[in-house]
């Protein structure tokens, strides 16, 4: 192995730092205390170990967290219900709507439902459309991670060859939109680009957002490249017990790139502690207060 390896963790204990400082700046200048709310619909095992993380982290940051564990019976108008009670809290200054959500629940329509202003998911209509033309938004939490992780090895990316494996409203669109306010040349590719491998050889940072595990093989790599790994995938391991990997083939791609990002302890830190900075960047907002700079 001679790629560095991009401790997301470390990194994400260092914003979590920096966001409670903030956190506690506005509480005593300014009697503000950030709030986060969280819809969590059914009983997903995943879903609520990510959740109780992020509440966790919420708490730890000096910040007012608030969990609306729901049932998966719950219909779409009284879900729609419990989302403009939130929009109209004073003291919640972001909503987080878990996904996935029930068949029967149309997440597009939940989205769309959020205040703009309380969307610290990054994921309305608004805020996206903000992104795409260059205007202040929020901005969805794993892309703003993953920068951040290509800027601790590349302080600067302007000018460099990026391609991002994925086209998800989630993160390959809007990760490339943010590439892109960075100056660097972007492409996207997905299952249908032809000759995939070529394309990801040409790339100085390349992002893996497909969610197929260990598809990225060190022949699609370009010595020296910064890898950001952005899959959680879980395969058979020994003894009948399952294991996390990335997108990427670690352990041989790792023998191409000049940095990459484990999984886990790579990128998905760093998606939590952005959730935390975008709730304090919301909570300035409504407060007409200039957004740390964090």
């Amino acid at each position: 192995m001679t790629a560095r390896i991009i401790d997301g963790k470390a990194l994400a204990e260092d914003l979590s730092a920096k966001v409670a400082a903030a956190v506690q700046r506005l509480t005593q200048d300014h009697g503000l205390e950030p709030g986060l709310a969280v819809v969590l619909v059914g009983n997903n095992p995943a879903s609520e170990i990510y959740v109780r993380s992020k509440s966790m982290k919420t708490v730890a940051a000096g910040m007012r967290s608030s969990m609306h564990k729901l049932p998966d019976t719950i219909t779409e108008d009284e879900l729609l219900q419990v989302v403009r009670q939130l929009n109209d809290d004073r003291a919640t200054h972001g909503i987080l709507v878990q996904l996935p959500l029930p068949p029967h629940i149309d997440p597009h329509k939940m989205i769309a439902a959020i205040d703009p202003a309380k969307d610290v998911d990054g994921f309305h209509p608004v805020n996206a459309g903000r992104l795409a033309t260059g205007l202040p938004a929020l901005v969805p939490c794993t892309p703003l991670g993953c920068i951040r992780l290509a800027k601790s090895v590349h302080p600067s990316l302007s000018g460099l060859a990026a391609v991002v494996i994925g086209r998800s409203n989630i993160v390959g669109k809007p990760l490339a939109q943010l590439l892109l306010a960075e100056n660097a040349t972007v492409t996207i590719a997905h299952s249908k680009t032809r000759d995939l491998p070529a394309v990801a050889r040409r790339a100085d940072l390349l992002f893996a957002a497909v969610g197929q595990a260990e598809m990225v093989k060190r022949d699609w790599i370009k010595p020296g490249a910064t890898v950001i790994d952005v899959g959680i995938n879980r395969v058979p391991g020994e003894g009948g017990k399952s294991r996390v990997v990335g997108d990427v083939a670690f352990a041989e791609a790792a023998e191409a790139a000049g940095a990459i990002t484990p999984v886990p302890g790579g990128v998905g830190p760093m998606t939590i502690a952005c959730l935390m900075l975008n709730t304090v960047r919301a909570a300035c907002a409504s407060a007409g207060l200039s957004p740390p700079d964090l």
